[in-house]
């Protein structure tokens, strides 16, 4: 048994954390499938249930709950603890898994989608707070190993899962197969995690919370449907767009003044906070980038199988775990600044490297270019986290976690919406999703909007403060 508390000293003897980490690795693995699995199985999806202009939609919903929803749940760990939110969010991605596994038509398959991502909203920042609670920043570069074990199987088992579901014309089982990890992942952590929780009364922000949604919602719907549904200069579009913008200048009024705010922008303030928050945006962006567009752009422009399409971009998160479980071996040595740079300066070149070889679509070369370009976003992603984390203590640590999560998150969702229009605006104009060579115009523009972002992260990354390497073997109380 392992108890978490504000004082590191209860925690007890350090075996006695293997179970819970173990427990955490697997409800890691929820997310860490989910991510690689549906991609590849795209194109059956829409055949089945759609149009080929909807599918960002399978993604942005998804990304939209998470990020909306991990702020919430943060700010509910650092006041209930825990446990009670991971145990929640495990219960409702198996509830989403199982409406996605029989969904009727693509409205409601998009609509279950939202259930499974406020799950995973809970699920993934809560494994990183309580790595966070129970590791040490210098017991973290060795526990980073294990995490990072879990991504590099899932970046294989799922891309393959889901391209031999597609190709057996069974894409409903990849949702099916979440429900035996999510039964094991809750057994295990209610046997084996117990927590000491600072008990106080809180209030919900829910005003927050709403304006975040339809803030997000507006500009998400605008970007997609805008020269789809309606004309981009027209009056849907604007009523999105406007309606998205001023919901956002609410809610950051309305988080200034909240007792409780579900982000607390007051945390941006503080130059290492809002540095690695914006470069944490970037990589969300960068990530949905590639792993989203990347299977339909080889499977419609030179029609391979799904299976091949989903192990050219298993590559990528491939790629992302062997850095992450290296990361802190370097970061220990030169800083957090100093590797989250090398991480992103090879994710850039990787990114416009991408983008040049594009127009001659190949799987061996994207395959190659996105394990380079995963590998530099596991030197990028781990550094900035933990950086964030161990500048706080225990009473801010699911407030700052859950910031970055929701960075990343919400910079998943805007990526796809953009990365989603610039496609279906291409699309517009040529000569259909039908056509190879509209698929791989649309695609071009897509990688090349990518490297745009990783070049712009890669300047945000500049701006993070300098640390010395004494700063990591210690932690905020």
């Amino acid at each position: 048994m392992v108890t978490a508390s504000v004082d590191r000293a209860s925690i007890g003897l350090r075996s006695e954390r293997g179970p819970v980490l173990a427990a955490l690795m697997l409800s890691t693995g929820l997310i860490a499938i989910d991510a690689t699995i549906l991609a590849t199985a795209v194109p059956s999806i829409v055949r089945d249930l759609g149009s080929y202009q909807q599918f960002p939609w399978l993604f942005s919903v998804y990304l939209l709950a998470q990020a909306v929803s991990v702020p919430i749940y943060s700010r509910f760990a650092d006041t209930v603890g825990r446990k009670p939110i991971i145990l929640l969010g495990i219960g409702l991605f198996l509830l989403g898994s199982i409406l996605c596994g029989v969904a009727w038509s693509m409205p409601a398959l998009i609509l279950f989608r939202i259930v499974q991502g406020l799950g995973a909203g809970a699920v993934a920042p809560m494994s990183m707070t309580i790595v966070g609670d129970i590791y040490t920043v210098a017991e973290r570069a060795k526990v980073q190993g294990y995490i990072a074990s879990v991504w590099a199987i899932s970046s294989v088992v799922g891309p393959a899962l889901g391209g031999i579901f597609a190709q057996l014309d069974a894409w409903r089982w990849i949702f099916w197969v979440n429900v035996p990890l999510c039964l094991i992942a809750g057994w295990m952590l209610l046997r084996e995690y117990h927590e000491k929780k600072q008990t106080q009364k809180h209030r919900i922000d829910y005003a927050g919370a709403a304006l975040l949604t339809v803030g997000l919602t507006g500009l998400i719907l605008g970007m997609l449907e805008g020269g789809n549904a309606w004309d981009w200069i027209s009056a849907p579009s604007a009523l999105c767009f406007g309606i998205g913008a001023l919901a956002l200048v609410a809610f950051g009024l309305v988080e200034r003044r909240a007792a409780e705010p579900i982000v607390d922008l007051r945390l941006a303030a503080r130059p290492l906070i809002l540095t690695t928050t914006i470069v944490s945006l970037g990589i969300g962006a960068l990530m949905t980038g590639v792993t989203s567009f990347a299977p339909a752009y080889l499977e419609g422009s030179i029609g391979i199988a799904p299976l091949l399409s989903g192990l050219a971009v298993a590559a990528l998160t491939l790629g992302w775990p062997i850095s992450a479980a290296n990361a802190g071996r370097l970061y220990l040595r030169i800083g957090f600044r100093r590797t989250t740079l090398t991480g992103m300066g090879i994710t850039t070149i990787a990114a416009i490297a991408l983008a040049a070889v594009s127009p001659w679509p190949n799987p061996f070369s994207v395959a190659g270019i996105a394990f380079v370009l995963g590998f530099g976003l596991g030197w990028s992603a781990a550094p900035t986290l933990i950086a964030a984390q161990a500048s706080v203590g225990w009473g801010e640590r699911g407030a700052v976690t859950g910031m970055n999560a929701f960075a990343r998150s919400a910079g998943s969702a805007l990526g796809v919406a953009v990365f989603g229009a610039i496609s279906n605006a291409v699309i517009a104009r040529g000569a259909g999703p039908d056509d190879p060579a509209t698929i791989v115009s649309a695609s071009v523009w897509v990688f090349v909007s990518a490297a745009v972002v990783a070049a712009l992260t890669l300047a945000a990354a500049f701006f993070m403060p300098r640390d010395s390497v004494e700063e990591h073997s210690g932690e905020a109380r």
